[in-house]
């Protein structure tokens, strides 16, 4: 038994020896003290052996056992500074690690949604076209001759005379009703392009969300009762919403729309200007030209369209007073939502 022990040292040495990292330290261990392991059978051996014989027998065992355990021990201590030399300086492994970023939505993607879950419990659908548009199809369908100066205010990117980048959803709203008869109720979200200046309020890239209500008898009054809900569910039942006469070429009549304040309640301060109202968004009745254009008897149907900013949207239920924060990709800015 003694000779055999020897035997079981020298092949650990040189097994302890080869050792070059924790995992192939930790296989070692179970080799030698795991409960099937060397020392585990040599004290089954033990306990079969002649009673005159244990002693010098558990001695040996328990020597050897020493000798396993102190040497993984040392082995152990010797990788874990090897380990230590090759990190970078000034690294500390003693200090708790970070845990990784977590991923969430845009704050725009998420209030997008959340508007076009509120439209959808109205009964409202959703419907999607191109972001390179034609000339048609953004301009002309929708009640903007050639030469109208409301055209100018839409600060174009034109790729050739009949090619652009969409300055609004409403193409979608023709496209829609040329393939669909009345009624239809749907909303239009997606990317919109205009050259603009860019600076706190103004971006050449942002999002809508535009409306269509068709069906026979539609007025003014559900224009307003819709725009008034969706008002009260995004901000909450305190909402006030108020209605002033402007203009659009693709609707008649036409109003922006203003909610009250979300920074001073209607007194007055400087992000409404000292007016107490911001604007929101545009709408009005669908102008019979366009039900023209798509097939459409305006004498028949009638119907509204309106169309919603989603920065701004955000901007106002979040008091974010600049819009090239979302696009800027400032982390800190954006973990906040």
């Amino acid at each position: 038994m003694q000779a055999e022990i020897e035997q079981l040292e020298n092949r650990f040495r040189e097994e302890l020896a080869g050792v070059d990292g924790e995992r192939a330290l930790e296989e070692l261990r179970v080799r030698y003290l795991g409960r099937k392991g060397v020392l585990a059978g040599l004290f089954q051996a033990l306990g079969k052996a002649d009673p005159d014989q244990r002693p010098a027998m558990g001695k040996a065992i328990h020597a050897f056992k020493q000798v396993v355990e102190g040497g993984l021990a040392a082995r152990k201590a010797e990788l874990g500074a090897r380990a230590e030399e090759s990190l970078p300086a000034g690294f500390d492994p003693s200090l708790p690690g970070r845990r990784p970023l977590r991923g969430r939505r845009h704050v725009l993607s998420s209030v997008l949604e959340e508007i076009i879950d509120i439209f959808r419990g109205m009964g409202f659908s959703v419907a999607e076209g191109p972001e390179v548009e034609t000339d048609y199809y953004n301009f002309q369908a929708l009640n903007f001759p050639a030469n109208h100066p409301s055209r100018d205010s839409q600060d174009t990117f034109y790729v050739d005379d009949e090619v652009l980048l969409r300055t609004h959803t409403s193409p979608v709203q023709v496209r829609y009703m040329e393939s669909h008869p009345a009624p239809v109720r749907i909303v239009a979200p997606g990317r919109v392009y205009r050259n603009e200046a860019v600076d706190a309020s103004h971006a050449a890239e942002f999002f809508q969300l535009e409306g269509l209500y068709v069906d026979e008898g539609v007025t003014m009054g559900d224009l307003k009762t819709t725009l008034r809900q969706f008002a009260r569910e995004f901000f909450g039942p305190q909402a006030a919403l108020r209605f002033r006469p402007h203009f659009f070429p693709f609707t008649e009549p036409s109003a922006e729309a203003d909610v009250l304040c979300f920074g001073c309640g209607g007194e007055g301060c400087r992000i409404c200007g000292g007016t107490g109202w911001i604007e929101l968004l545009g709408a009005g009745m669908v102008h019979p030209n366009v039900f023209r254009a798509v097939g459409y008897d305006p004498e028949r149907v009638t119907g509204f369209a309106f169309g919603i900013g989603i920065e701004r949207m955000a901007m106002q239920r979040y008091g974010i007073e600049d819009i090239r924060l979302f696009l800027e990709n400032d982390v800190r800015f954006l973990s906040q939502f």
